[in-house]
């Protein structure tokens, strides 16, 4: 779907974008007026990750490597129909469920014990690939940007804040290219700031405002991770 649609703070925004580095682009320029010195980027796995390499490139500090990592999440699906997400969790942080969906689905957290621990080796599979055996980078007391790709339930993203939340970050933000106009509206009490370029209420899929939506696998993950690593502004910058 194509056209300009009037962003947060009343600026506007062009659709679809041409993939996920210039949603990045777009995105890291408005997160310069915030000030946020010395923040750690924390991109959701996979889509997230191109947008946030952009992001922590722009904010990337004199002298010092562009300060990007990955926060792991994972869907946790209704068993009958995995694609509907009932909840999720992230590494560091317990189940998040969506309980007025349950109640409609006639379900309790106990009912979805199977799927949490598939989803929670999924999730360590994962962060092992990501990572390797390093520690996740420390949040307290530092400004924290979590980002993905698109806002579509927010079940995802929730759990992710919530676990960088019970870290005691200095200032936890959320930040998307796009995002279902409910979605957002609803995410809005789970960070301190939310930057999204877009918030379409005829929204149907992430993809969609993408014109190369392509996706992405574990190793493309890893050299998104290891370019970040790479980047290191000239000292005098700023």
């Amino acid at each position: 779907m194509k056209g300009a649609w009037e962003a947060r703070g009343g600026r506007t925004v062009r659709l679809p974008f041409t993939d996920r580095a210039e949603a990045g682009r777009v995105l890291a320029e408005r997160l310069v007026p915030l000030g946020l010195e010395n923040a750690l980027v924390l991109a959701l796995p996979r889509g997230g990750v191109p947008v946030g390499y952009e992001i922590a490139r722009r904010l990337a500090e004199p002298g010092r490597p562009a300060a990007l990592s990955v926060l792991v999440t994972r869907k946790i699906g209704y068993p009958p129909q995995p694609e509907l997400g009932v909840g999720a969790i992230s590494e560091g942080g317990e189940p998040v469920f969506d309980h007025s969906l349950l109640q409609r689905l006639s379900l309790d957290e106990g009912d979805l014990a199977a799927t949490v621990t598939a989803e929670r080796a999924e999730l360590a599979r994962r962060v092992k690939a990501y990572r390797g055996d390093r520690p996740p980078p420390p949040v307290e007391d530092r400004p924290v940007i979590v980002v993905d790709d698109g806002l579509a339930t927010g079940g995802t993203a929730r759990a992710a804040l919530r676990a960088v939340r019970s870290q005691k970050p200095s200032r936890l933000v959320l930040a998307a290219p796009v995002g279902a106009a409910e979605t957002v509206r609803a995410m809005e009490a789970e960070a301190d700031d939310l930057v999204v370029l877009a918030a379409p209420w005829a929204f149907r899929a992430v993809g969609q405002w993408y014109r190369d939506f392509d996706q992405l696998s574990d190793a493309d993950v890893v050299a998104w991770l290891a370019r970040a690593e790479a980047v290191r502004p000239p000292k005098g910058r700023g």
